[in-house]
């Protein structure tokens, strides 16, 4: 994906010392010439050794700040242009044990976004959301759905900025995700599965980052989009992180999924396909019927899912075991 979208322009990334922002402030370091790259996040020795990474670029601006603090948000989003919204408790677990912490930074932060947004005119926003946010049982996906809905129905009143998502699943080699949690466990001789018949899309970090540039170049706002992306077993997944290792069974976590769903049949009416990805548009507004926004999509059938176990289209173990060994060292060290 061209990133010269950004060129000359200034770019605020919340939770930009994690695996996506990491991968985002590479490819657009390289990719285009922005004028400055704003890495807001909470963690300084995570930003620290970000810079070191970078090796200090000069377009790189580092601030210490929590999406939860208005005012901080404010300051570091004076004279920028774009927002790239990361920032989000997001370990499923967690999030059904420490609930009010979860619901701070991805609804309260949120909020936050869109205000300073609108407060200093920024162009446009793209917030990362999660499969968990379709049809969510979990606090995690109850929250990101919250603030998909915050962004979207930010368009109604701004005239200014412009607010969209882009949705994907798992994220290959991030941290935290499944691939490097197998890795780690198989050292021991045994990988932990929840449930044999469990599936889970799988997306990289560079198609993610891809992604969000895609939105930011096509939307008019209030677009949600979701990428067409392969799905795998997880008994495949361990066998192709590990396949000497043994496999324990241990059930499924509190609040998680057996499937992942990117679009339920509940979005099926909004929904349309274009080669690469699908675009929900919202259904307030009327903006599911405006042609500007639904361009050269096709209408989905009513009753369409986009689930990880009725996909058309899955990665094979050898896929995966080559992608391990191109990629999953660098990203993991995102």
């Amino acid at each position: 994906m061209n990133m010269n979208f950004f060129n000359n322009k200034s770019v605020l990334l919340t939770g930009g010392t994690g695996s996506f922002g990491n991968k985002f402030t590479d490819m657009a370091l390289r990719n285009s010439s922005l004028k400055h790259l704003i890495i807001f996040s909470r963690d300084e020795i995570k930003q620290w050794e970000m810079q070191e990474k970078f090796l200090f670029d000069k377009r790189l601006k580092f601030v210490i700040g929590d999406v939860r603090d208005l005012e901080s948000l404010k300051a570091a989003s004076r004279g920028v242009d774009h927002i790239v919204h990361a920032a989000a408790t997001k370990i499923v677990p967690t999030a059904e044990y420490n609930p009010s912490e979860c619901i701070k930074t991805n609804i309260f932060g949120a909020m936050n976004v869109i205000e300073a947004s609108r407060s200093n005119n920024i162009k446009s926003v793209v917030a990362l959301s999660t499969d968990k946010a379709s049809g969510p049982i979990n606090l995690y996906g109850a929250t990101k759905l919250a603030s998909d809905k915050l962004f979207i129905a930010a368009n109604n009143s701004d005239l200014t900025t412009k607010f969209s998502c882009v949705r994907y699943g798992n994220v290959m080699g991030s941290r935290g995700s499944v691939i490097p949690f197998f890795l780690n466990q198989s050292k021991g001789g045994e990988i932990t599965v929840t449930d044999k018949e469990m599936t889970r899309f799988m997306i990289s970090l560079e198609d993610g980052v891809n992604l969000v540039m895609h939105a930011f170049d096509d939307m008019l706002g209030g677009e949600l989009y979701i990428k067409k992306i392969p799905s795998m077993n997880i008994m495949d997944i361990a066998n192709a992180v590990s396949p000497q290792a043994k496999i324990k069974i241990i059930g499924i976590r509190p609040g998680e999924k057996l499937h992942e769903q990117m679009i339920g049949y509940e979005d099926s009416p909004f929904t349309f396909e274009y080669p690469d990805y699908y675009k929900i548009l919202p259904s307030i507004y009327n903006l599911n019927k405006d042609l500007n926004r639904i361009k050269d999509g096709k209408k989905v059938e009513d009753g369409f899912t986009y689930t990880s176990n009725n996909n058309k289209e899955w990665m094979k173990i050898s896929e995966l075991k080559s992608w391990i060994d191109l990629n999953l060292v660098q990203d993991n060290n995102s």
